[in-house]
């Protein structure tokens, strides 16, 4: 086996952290739309002006949920791809 090749149990640790950012990644997208509903909820089932506070507090809670899950992904993205360096590079002790 090649010093860089990497094995199979390798591959599947390396998909399934992918798999599990991305998980994350919608998780945050997910949250950011609820927010996003229910200050629409309130501004249209309340309707009264001075409630809109509430509905900005939710919108603007959309917006930071959706920043930081994007921020997140490409920060994790970058340190797995960072990370795929690293494995295979082990010489195990029954391989001499």
């Amino acid at each position: 086996m090649k010093q860089n090749e990497l094995i199979l149990r390798e591959k599947l640790a390396i998909q399934r952290t992918i798999m599990a950012n991305q998980t994350t990644f919608l998780a945050f997208v997910r949250t950011g739309l609820y927010f996003f509903v229910a200050g629409l909820s309130i501004h249209n089932l309340l309707g009264l002006p001075e409630q809109f506070w509430a509905a900005r507090i939710f919108y603007m809670g959309a917006c930071i949920l959706l920043v930081l899950g994007t921020v997140n992904f490409f920060i994790q993205n970058k340190k797995i791809r960072e990370s795929k360096k690293h494995i295979g590079n082990v010489a195990w002790k029954h391989d001499h």
